[in-house]
């Protein structure tokens, strides 16, 4: 099979355009295109919108890089005039939204200027740059007004498609429209040789069962499709961070209007087309907009920030401006939906499953048609009526053209591929209640093959609930547990004033959190842990930080990056001169350090021996999980040039903050490990700290190794090689490190590598990746944005669940394989050899429709979303270029196929002597018998294929309440089909011993499958039916 295959091989990420156009060109037999392909990417609709995107990108960039030009020719010409409405004047603002939005857009700086700058924007449009938009007073334009005059915040979307979408996509099949008009046909001819209403009934039957099958396919594509919906809703959750009222908060992106002030920082997409107000080092990624690489400095005579664009160092305060399609991210964005999401790597393979299926299915149909034919022509010659014909004749070929054309529909598996994206959409749902939100498809499928996991440590191994626990001040350290005023006590008599004043400055001055108040008056602190921590140490002994900024005015601030691992800070003092502080990794922040606090609390020279004691003093408090901090200063006397100096700080203190380890990390660590799954910590802590963590979590083992990223960077690519797969830790990482360590893995170790991330520069990291990992709580949206799947409460738990789920929706897809292949062959086989045989085909058309509901919708709903079972994490991933249909599964084929076949056979020629049919309704009634017959036996073959290897089927049943209520629906139709539907359908009532009987030959599939499982398949390790080989067990590695 793998070889009829081989032009349906796709990545799983970022598949070429050649591989995308070769299986699509290999696929054939396709019954309803538009159903078959809605979940698969249009490559035509793909390039449109591109070349509409390059045009945008074109004019954006004509208008940030050409503006000189322009500016002179509008000198020239005098600048358009905007007229303000009345309305817009009644509500108190000063200015025209197209006016106001041309801007920005075309940073026409010469407006800006005509309007008074910044501050003369901010008053047309009603806001107070200090308190931003004020909701709490009826008498100001309120939030509604602002949207209703100058826009929402949201993009153009599609609307979504109706269920009538569905019935109608539904009934595109061509060969339900070839029986629909066979059954109009048989109705006609029907009609004129029976009379009515006797001969409308053949006709009314498939059309009934036609209307059947559209309908219940479209409720599960319209369901699907629903989910998806939720889906992307949950996606396009964004929040950012305002001043309204005077109080900072958040809000969501759509409820954002023209006049708000928003804080944006490194890492953030800007939110909306804006104007500067303040901030520091701001460097904007405009790639995604302009197509220019290169980052542009923002500040206050270049004033522009435009939607969509990404914050890539700095942070500060901007305006809005424009909102939603009034900005050209707008704009863009409506040609980013258009094409599609790309298909999975499993849609693919199973396409390529239904293609080949298909193929030998229109063989059988053209095969048993002909030979149908040919029979009915031989018999009607043998009789010498070769030359006579009348309507009962055309009404015979046109039921043997009907049952050649349903041999195909259940021949041509139309379900397999969209098996997949209905086990999907049922995981992702199951997954977003569970924290993960899956933003590509092919991730979930992909996780299930994970073979390694790079994980960061802080917030997604630990709590992220940072507190300082221990301190080095003045030669002493000191254990910070005690809380209160206990605390602040014993610090204030162990330290000079002078000393703990520049502590204070140190911790208040030096940070990128922000003391804000709820409406109550409750104080809180916004900012990442690390920085929260720290300036909640800082209140707790006694600081204010309103009164710290209000005296020293910040002259320059360096963020905290992965790369630079400090933040720096320069502020102008009270007292006149200025002061450096510095604050990051504690070993390279020493040895930025050549002065030292010491034990009398004097600034002096730092020896040797004192380096040598700090560096002790970190290592212990690193050895203890502690997250070690350096924080210093430098009194600064010329600020000309403005830089903060990178040298010649006096070490004021260390800091240990205690961030304790997740509940449940530990477990799931063991639980990869047992999943044959490699876990590999990738942080930028001290090695120290990373090690204690690690050893606490699992990770790092004996003969493991933990390395730093400096060592690893220095290091060749054959010695990396060679390391790599005893890397357990990785610290002092840079993103680089991380992006290096994923490709090798992947490249050189052929592995399936899934990695977090949370900040910009693990982008490329996240997008190298086979399934990219962001955070949803410490994650920037840079981040997010690169990831393939987002982890909304940062927790490694939630990692090891997505990967259970993967490898849950890949094993259901073979079960439901291994189930509809089975139904496949036997369908084909009994049809065509009776119809050589005997000259009729034991099962009508409404009966093969019927048996096509069960095997394709219902069985793809029955064994598609099943829950995972904790067995999936004992055993190894499956590896790549693995072959889907395996040995086990065609060895449950075949041994069904035979015992069903063989059964069905022997009804059919021998069935009225063993059943002592006598009558004029014999035949009828041994048909039904083995209409019944064939449809019991695929109820318990769907009950088999619960597990494909285990021979317990009915472990979890209980659990799996949609299987359950399909296959009691399943026999209940299947009763009134029979017994009461007979007209239609060609059944007779049966007597309750013939119901017994065609139960208990279909029950026989469950003592036989778990025979059939009995027989080994030619292995020579022990391997499950996926393709998990059997991790080693026992007390010896427990």
């Amino acid at each position: 099979m793998e070889k009829l295959l081989k032009d349906f091989d796709v990545a799983s990420k970022n598949p070429s355009e050649e591989a995308q156009r070769r299986w699509r060109s290999a696929v054939s037999m396709v019954k309803n295109r538009r159903r078959r392909f809605r979940m698969v990417a249009d490559l035509a609709k793909r390039s449109e919108a591109e070349k509409k995107r390059r045009g945008i990108q074109e004019k954006i960039r004509v208008a940030l890089y050409v503006q000189k030009a322009a500016l002179t020719f509008i000198d020239a010409a005098g600048l358009p005039e905007y007229k303000l409405s009345d309305d817009i004047r009644k509500e108190g603002f000063g200015i025209d939204p197209e006016e106001l939005a041309s801007i920005v857009r075309g940073h026409d700086i010469k407006r800006l200027k005509l309007h008074g700058g910044v501050q003369g924007i901010a008053s047309k449009v009603s806001v107070p740059l200090e308190e931003g938009i004020c909701t709490e007073d009826p008498s100001k334009s309120s939030i509604s007004v602002r949207q209703r005059i100058y826009g929402f915040n949201r993009f153009t979307e599609k609307p979504a498609r109706s269920f009538l979408t569905f019935v109608w996509e539904a009934l595109q099949d061509l060969t339900l429209i070839i029986l629909m008009v066979c059954a109009v046909v048989s109705i006609g001819v029907g009609i004129g040789t029976e009379g009515w209403p006797k001969g409308m009934y053949d006709g009314l039957g498939i059309l009934i069962s036609i209307f059947l099958v559209v309908i219940v396919t479209a409720i599960s594509d319209y369901k699907q499709s629903l989910q998806f919906r939720d889906l992307d809703q949950e996606k396009k959750k964004i929040f950012v961070q305002v001043t309204r009222d005077g109080r900072r908060g958040k809000v969501s992106i759509y409820d954002l209007v023209v006049g708000d002030v928003v804080h944006i920082s490194t890492g953030d997409i800007v939110p909306a087309d804006g104007l500067f107000i303040t901030g520091y080092s701001l460097l904007i990624d405009e790639s995604s907009l302009s197509g220019e690489s290169e980052p542009v400095n923002v500040y206050e005579g270049k004033p522009f920030l435009l939607s969509g664009t990404k914050v890539q160092d700095g942070s500060g305060k901007m305006l809005v401006t424009a909102v939603g399609m009034r900005t050209e991210w707008g704009k863009l964005m409506e040609t980013l939906s258009e094409g599609g999401d790309n298909e999975t790597p499993l849609q693919v393979k199973l396409n390529g499953v239904a293609t080949v299926i298909g193929k030998i299915g229109l063989g059988f149909a053209v095969l048993t048609f002909l030979v149908l034919t040919v029979r009915f022509l031989v018999e009607k010659a043998l009789k010498h009526e070769f030359t006579s014909w009348s309507s009962a004749d055309a009404l015979t070929l046109v039921d043997y053209f009907a049952i050649a054309v349903t041999i195909l529909v259940v021949a041509v598996p139309e379900g397999l591929p969209l098996a997949v994206t209905l086990s999907l959409a049922f995981a992702m749902k199951k997954l977003m209640n569970d924290w993960a939100l899956v933003r590509r498809l092919s991730a979930c499928e992909t996780m299930g093959s994970a073979s390694c996991i790079c994980t960061d440590k802080t917030g997604t191994l630990t709590t992220n609930h940072m507190v300082v626990d221990k301190i080095w001040l003045a030669g002493k350290a000191m254990d910070m547990n005690m809380k209160g005023a206990k605390g602040k006590d014993f610090l204030k008599s162990e330290t000079r004033e002078e000393v703990l004043a520049i502590l204070l400055q140190a911790i208040l001055l030096n940070t990128s959190s922000e003391v804000v108040k709820d409406k109550e008056g409750k104080q809180s602190i916004l900012g990442t842990p690390t920085e929260s921590a720290l300036l909640e140490f800082g209140l707790l002994l006694g600081g204010d930080f309103v009164a710290h900024h209000g005296e020293n005015k910040t002259l320059k601030v360096e963020p905290f990056s992965s790369v630079r691992k400090k933040m720096s800070v320069l502020v102008a003092r009270p007292d006149g001169g200025a002061r450096a502080f510095c604050k990051g990794a504690s070993e390279i922040v020493l040895g930025m350090c050549d002065k030292i606090v010491d034990e009398e609390g004097n600034f002096a020279s730092m020896s040797e021996e004192q380096v040598k004691n700090m560096t002790d003093v970190i290592y212990g408090f690193a050895s203890e999980a502690l997250r070690t901090l350096c924080l210093a200063f430098k009194d600064v006397d010329d600020t000309s040039n403005g830089n903060i100096p990178e040298g010649g700080y006096t070490l004021i203190t260390i800091v240990g903050i205690k961030d304790p380890v997740r509940p449940g990390v530990k477990e799931a660590v063991k639980t990869c490990l047992a999943a044959g799954i490699t876990v590999r910590m990738v942080t930028g802590d001290n090695i120290h700290t990373a090690k204690a963590i690690a050893k606490e979590c699992g990770i790092l083992t004996e003969g493991g190794i933990a390395i730093e990223g400096p060592e690893f960077r220095g290091k060749s690519l054959e010695q990396k090689q060679e390391i790599i797969p005893r890397i357990q830790v990785m610290a002092r990482s840079l993103p680089l490190d991380k992006h290096t360590l994923v490709t090798i893995l992947r490249k050189e170790f052929n592995e399936v590598v899934a990695v977090t991330g949370d900040g910009t520069n693990d982008a490329p990291a996240l997008h190298e990746a086979d399934i990219g990992f962001a955070m949803g709580i410490a994650g920037t949206e840079v981040a997010k944005e690169s990831a393939d799947v987002i982890i909304m409460n940062d927790d490694f738990t939630t990692i090891v669940n997505v990967a259970k789920w993967g490898r849950s929706v890949y094993i259901n897809i073979q079960k439901f394989v291994q189930f509809q292949l089975t139904v496949n062959v036997v369908a084909l086989v009994i049809n065509f050899v009776s119809a050589c045989v005997s000259g009729s085909a034991p099962l009508t058309a409404v009966q093969l429709l019927w048996v096509n509901m069960i095997m394709d919708t219902l069985g793809a709903l029955a064994l598609a979303t099943e829950p995972p079972k904790d067995e999936l994490m004992k055993r190894r991933p499956v590896g790549k270029g693995t072959s889907f249909i395996t040995r086990a599964m065609w060895r449950n084929i075949i041994g069904q196929s035979i015992y069903q076949l063989a059964v069905l056979g022997v009804l059919n020629f021998d069935g009225k002597s063993l059943l002592r049919l006598h009558g004029s309704d014999a035949t009828e009634v041994l048909d039904t018998v083995i209409f019944n017959t064939f449809v019991f036996c695929q109820v318990f073959n769907e009950i088999n294929s619960r597990d494909i290897e285990k021979i317990n089927i009915f472990q979890g049943i209980f659990s799996s309440w949609i299987f359950l209520l399909i296959i009691v629906s399943t026999v209940a139709f299947q009763a009134i089909i029979v017994e009461f539907l007979g007209t239609f359908a060609s059944t007779v009532p049966l007597s309750w011993q013939l119901w017994v009987l065609c139960v208990l030959l279909g029950s026989v599939s469950l003592p036989l499958g778990a025979l059939i499982k009995c027989i080994p398949v030619g292995r020579d390790t022990p391997t499950h039916h996926d393709d998990y080989e059997l991790l080693p067990s026992g007390p010896e590695l427990a």
